[in-house]
């Protein structure tokens, strides 16, 4: 229960990046300053967590043993992920965005086969292949069907051109935030904890980041001071508290396939959040009441899912260990 409830959690935190993205995006602002102002903002803060805690030395050593695969995975699961969420909130509003987020419940299920699941028995730890977990995805796709309801009443105000620049980067994003985030996980192995793994991911991503604010400086200029503050908040609430919180909730059941596809469906909850955020600080119109027969499917689902996810499986695969 604890990992669903860091989950949720963490989508509360998550959903400022939604509401922010979209305001400053209304104010004018370049979505690369909102995307590449949010990492540069993370590092002082992380640093000052990790080495309070006396982390530094250990992280800098784990680095220092595959640097290409942290910054491979690191850019993937921060740099892919980030920059088309920023990049989509210039052709689409917050909520169409969030909710096209949640195809991260269904892409973190897909990726399953590409990992490794560690089952551990009374007498012996078990590794076999990961596998789709269908049962799952079933769960997950009633909380998809509760999404497009809640948002059934804009589509049809969308043209093609928002729905491809503001859906399809998303899509990818929804899939390369699981895909850095669950393979950092099998690099570091349970060797760093939370803090100095998004602390390490955030400094190996920081070639594409530069890259990027270089490209917006000779582009469209430096950011204003609304937004500089603004992705500073992002950075603290979305960046650093919900990225923990998130890695945190994945870390407790890193190894079980179903669990974990259980933490990420949490991340519906975004869509709630970024709704009330809308509401609240953007004036957006109310929502309809299939939007609110939405919402109940989405919780109903997020319920289910949970059920299913902790239901216990006989293990089989390849004994590594007794």
């Amino acid at each position: 229960m604890r990992p669903i409830l860091l989950g949720i959690l963490a989508a509360f935190f998550f959903a400022f990046t939604f509401v922010l993205n979209r305001a400053m995006d209304l104010a004018g602002g370049s979505w690369i300053w909102s995307a590449t102002l949010r990492y540069f903002f993370m590092v002082p803060f992380l640093f000052l967590i990790v080495s309070g805690r006396k982390n530094l030395k250990p992280l800098f050593i784990e680095m220092k043993k595959h640097p290409l695969l942290w910054v491979m995975w690191s850019t993937v699961g921060f740099g892919l992920f980030y920059a088309p969420l920023c990049f989509s909130a210039s052709y689409a509003p917050g909520w169409l965005i969030a909710a096209t987020w949640q195809m991260t419940i269904i892409s973190g299920s897909l990726l399953a086969p590409l990992f490794y699941e560690v089952i551990n028995t009374e007498n012996e730890t078990i590794l076999r292949k990961g596998k789709i977990p269908f049962k799952g995805m079933a769960m997950s796709l009633i909380i998809l069907l509760g999404i497009i309801l809640m948002q059934l009443q804009q589509a049809d105000q969308l043209s093609l051109g928002t729905l491809l620049l503001g859906v399809l980067p998303v899509v990818i994003a929804s899939f390369s935030y699981p895909l850095g985030n669950r393979k950092m996980m099998d690099l570091c192995k349970g060797r760093l904890d939370v803090f100095q793994r998004v602390l390490g991911m955030t400094l190996a991503s920081m070639p594409f980041w530069v890259i990027l604010s270089v490209y917006g400086y000779f582009t469209v200029g430096l950011p204003e001071l609304g937004q500089t503050l603004q992705s500073g908040i992002v950075a603290i609430s979305s960046g650093v508290i919900a990225t923990v919180l998130f890695f945190q909730a994945t870390d407790l059941v890193r190894g079980n396939m179903q669990q974990l596809a259980a933490v990420e469906a949490t991340q519906s909850m975004e869509v709630l959040f970024a709704l009330i955020g809308e509401l609240l600080l953007l004036h957006s119109a109310p929502p309809s009441l299939v939007s609110w027969f939405g919402i109940l499917i989405v919780m109903a689902g997020m319920i289910l899912h949970s059920y299913v996810s902790h239901k216990k499986e006989q293990p089989t695969g390849n004994k590594i260990s007794t």
